[in-house]
């Protein structure tokens, strides 16, 4: 590697890693503000909420490192813009794709990673994050008690304690209406007592001390007793409050927890399923058409000998000796008349089987769509990391955009516009407006052709350089 090389590098290694992380840092104030409510006042562990958010952070990374990309790369060829360093570098001789070359490799090789990590890690860590938080909202909040106030959290149980030490458990003049009888009610006073879950969260353990148990029947008003204690202990079965982990191989995988092997078995399984849908429309049309021609009605006539059913030929023989013709001829528009009612609800009821076979059909579609989408975000957003490189870089220059606000603002304004693409494609795409391989690659190739017209401008402008550099020499 060539000095001119490695200085472009060491000017592109730190604004990408600030702009990066600085990308990760909001995504991540925003996750937490998202989830605050499912996290906090669930006595949850300081380790279970960094391991959440350990979990999420490569969502966020993928996310972030297209925008450290291009924020590194306008940062890099601004600062050497704005100090006179590029146009050194063109008066030597080399162009803007050459000074773009290291540039370029360092994105394909973030590229080639960012495909990897976007297919084999982001799959397992979305999964076991959803699976973690799932968990997490399962979890109730810790029982708490407060002083002078009634707590129905306990199934079964109210708990009223004039006085509370939150730090130890402790209880003064402490009143618990039992409802757990099912014939009768306790009402339980003690002078003092404590409230505290066992090692593993499975039980409430409740000591009082120096009190009574006033004991009453519903069926028997008179059965009353009054039971005096020194020391009394209730153990309640709790659900919810410990965290109760889940198996992760029995949850089923969205899409953005698969990888695109396995996204494209799933799509495979769809498309097939949306085939025999297909084959059971069309077994059913030609089912319901057999029968309608094969009945070989007349609306203007019935051949009696032909058409019509054995009982009903029957019966206008044994009427036909005492039967005024008229009586004969309603008696075939009256039959007649029947089997068109009968057809009219058996084509309504084949056009609902239809409809429905058709509707199913077209969600196993949207759904295949949906993978498809996922698989070529997996390809875009990766690739997006190389297109930013080419919008970066000349835009740096022409702009001499070398400090921290304007770099800032320019990178904010390109990635708004792809992810505008991006997010936009995929909404399309999932209702199926759009094929998923155009609606994924919009954005990018809105900023490959916006990358490619500002280094064509940047290259044209160094060969002008260059040609006036070499005209004043020869003079």
């Amino acid at each position: 590697m060539k000095i001119i090389d490695r200085y472009i590098i060491r000017f592109l290694i730190g604004p990408f890693i600030f702009g990066t992380l600085l990308v990760v840092f909001l995504f991540l104030m925003q996750f937490l503000m998202l989830k605050l409510d499912d996290l906090l006042g669930k006595g949850l562990d300081n380790i279970l909420i960094l391991k959440l958010i350990a979990l999420n952070l490569p969502s966020m990374f993928v996310i972030a490192i297209p925008m450290g990309t291009l924020f590194g790369s306008l940062m890099a060829f601004g600062n050497m813009s704005s100090h006179h360093e590029v146009t050194v570098i063109k008066a030597s001789g080399s162009g803007l794709l050459r000074m773009m070359q290291p540039v370029l490799i360092l994105g394909i090789l973030l590229t080639g990673t960012l495909f990897w990590f976007n297919n084999y890690v982001l799959p397992e860590s979305n999964h076991k994050a959803r699976t973690l938080l799932n968990d997490i909202k399962r979890k109730k909040p810790t029982f708490l008690l407060e002083s002078g106030r009634f707590s129905v959290d306990l199934n079964g149980y109210t708990i009223l304690a004039r006085k509370v030490d939150s730090l130890s458990g402790g209880l003064k003049k402490v009143t618990i209406y039992d409802k757990t009888e099912i014939n009768g009610n306790n009402i339980i006073s003690a002078d003092s007592g404590s409230i505290n879950f066992n090692s593993d969260y499975s039980k409430l353990v409740i000591k009082l001390f120096d009190g009574n148990i006033h004991q009453m029947k519903y069926q028997d008003a008179k059965d009353y007793k009054v039971i005096n204690f020194e020391e009394y202990t209730i153990y309640q079965n709790v659900n919810g409050f410990s965290l109760e982990r889940t198996d992760e191989d029995v949850i089923k995988r969205g899409n953005r927890e698969m990888g695109i092997s396995q996204m494209k078995e799933v799509k495979k399984e769809l498309l097939s399923q949306a085939n025999e849908k297909v084959k059971s429309v069309n077994n059913i049309i030609d089912d319901h058409l057999d029968y309608l021609f094969n009945k070989q009605l007349d609306s203007n006539s019935l051949n009696i000998q032909n058409d019509l059913s054995d009982e009903f030929k029957n019966q206008l023989i044994s009427q036909r000796m005492n039967a005024k013709p008229t009586i004969i001829k309603d008696s075939i528009e009256q039959y007649r008349n029947s089997e068109f009612n009968k057809m009219d609800r058996m084509m309504t009821h084949f056009i609902s089987i239809v409809n429905s076979e058709i509707r199913q059909e077209e969600d196993l579609i949207l759904k295949a769509s949906g993978f498809e989408v996922e698989i070529q975000k997996k390809y875009s957003i990766p690739v997006a990391c190389l297109l930013f490189i080419f919008v970066g870089c000349p835009l740096g220059i022409i702009t001499r955009g070398g400090n921290f606000g304007m770099s800032a603002a320019i990178s904010l304004g390109f990635y708004i516009v792809y992810w505008v693409f991006l997010l936009g494609g995929e909404k399309l795409a999932d209702r199926g407006f759009i094929m998923p391989e155009i609606s994924m690659w919009i954005g990018n190739i809105v900023i490959g052709f916006i990358g490619l017209i500002l280094t064509y401008r940047v290259s044209n402008e160094s060969s002008s350089i260059r040609q006036s550099i070499s005209k004043l020499f020869k003079r």
